[in-house]
């Protein structure tokens, strides 16, 4: 039926009614999508009873309420974290620490690939854990090891954690290198002893690497075990310095007076690692900042 012209002029407003709000919905604002929190690595190196620095790392950052999204151990490194990633806090890990020695983790044996066969070493790990596999962790746990055959790096991230951390701290010359799978592993320090570049891989957006390398120092070697190490700590930091410069936060712990072999300074170097973290704290947190 056509329109005469008062029945245009009712339409006419209508029609720009209804194209004002058609314009107006266009232009709302479309909600943007939730952001994903922050995913912290924190990455713990090589450096054998250094490794109790790490427990004063995890005390401060822990009471401090940093969010750690992963772990990536190499060697102590490894023994550490999966015992942290298992479900330990910091504080009953410095009891713990306390409480452990050598003979809980060395079955000596005739030198034959080594002077420790390693087995004890994974028997621990998998009792504390209850036989936990890596996966199902509490917190994402990886173990940093070395591929002796190839010289490649290998992060274990699934399986029987306790064979993980023994292949991670399998020290050439020191323990027997571990079996798994049909190949030979070492201790990850060999290519990777703080390994950054593996929890980049792994999807971290901040890195708070641990080196108690302690920049290469050390008493004087007490025996052929004790020399070893000690070349070895020497080692590692040269060779971790090239990945530590693409962490986020680097935390140096001063453990560089602490034998590789000794475990009487143990409460010395969790103190050291509670120091260290704590001046971390500002480094920390300003990048986080900035994502």
């Amino acid at each position: 039926m056509p329109f005469g012209k008062d029945g245009l002029r009712t339409l006419v407003p209508i029609f720009f009614l209804c194209m004002a709000s058609l314009v107006g919905c266009m232009q709302k604002e479309v909600a943007p999508p939730p952001e994903k929190p922050v995913k912290i690595a924190l990455v713990l190196g090589a450096g054998a009873a250094k490794g109790f620095a790490h427990v004063g790392v995890l005390k401060v950052l822990e009471a401090n309420r940093i969010p750690i999204a992963m772990i990536v151990g190499t060697s102590a490194g490894s023994f550490v974290g999966s015992l942290y990633a298992y479900g330990f806090n910091a504080f009953q890990l410095h009891k713990i620490a306390l409480g452990l020695e050598q003979g809980d983790l060395a079955d000596f044996t005739l030198p034959d690939n080594g002077f420790i066969k390693g087995e004890k070493l994974e028997a621990y790990v998998n009792r504390m854990l209850r036989n936990t596999p890596m996966e199902k962790l509490r917190i994402p746990f990886y173990a940093v090891a070395t591929d002796i055959q190839s010289g490649s790096e290998m992060v274990f991230g699934t399986g029987n954690t306790g064979s993980a951390v023994r292949a991670s701290c399998s020290i050439p010359g020191v323990f027997a290198p571990q079996l798994i799978g049909g190949r030979m592993y070492v201790d990850g320090g060999v290519v990777s002893p703080v390994a950054v570049d593996a929890a980049r891989r792994l999807g971290a957006d901040v890195v708070i690497a641990v080196d108690i390398s302690g920049n290469g120092e050390g008493p004087k070697p007490q025996g052929t075990l004790s020399t070893i190490l000690q070349a070895i700590s020497i080692m590692y930091e040269r060779i971790s310095s090239n990945q530590l410069q693409r962490a986020d936060v680097v935390i140096r712990p001063r453990v560089g007076s602490i034998g590789s072999t000794d475990f009487s300074k143990r409460n010395e170097a969790v103190l050291e690692g509670e120091r260290a973290a704590t001046a971390a704290l500002p480094a920390i947190r300003e990048a986080l900042s900035r994502r």
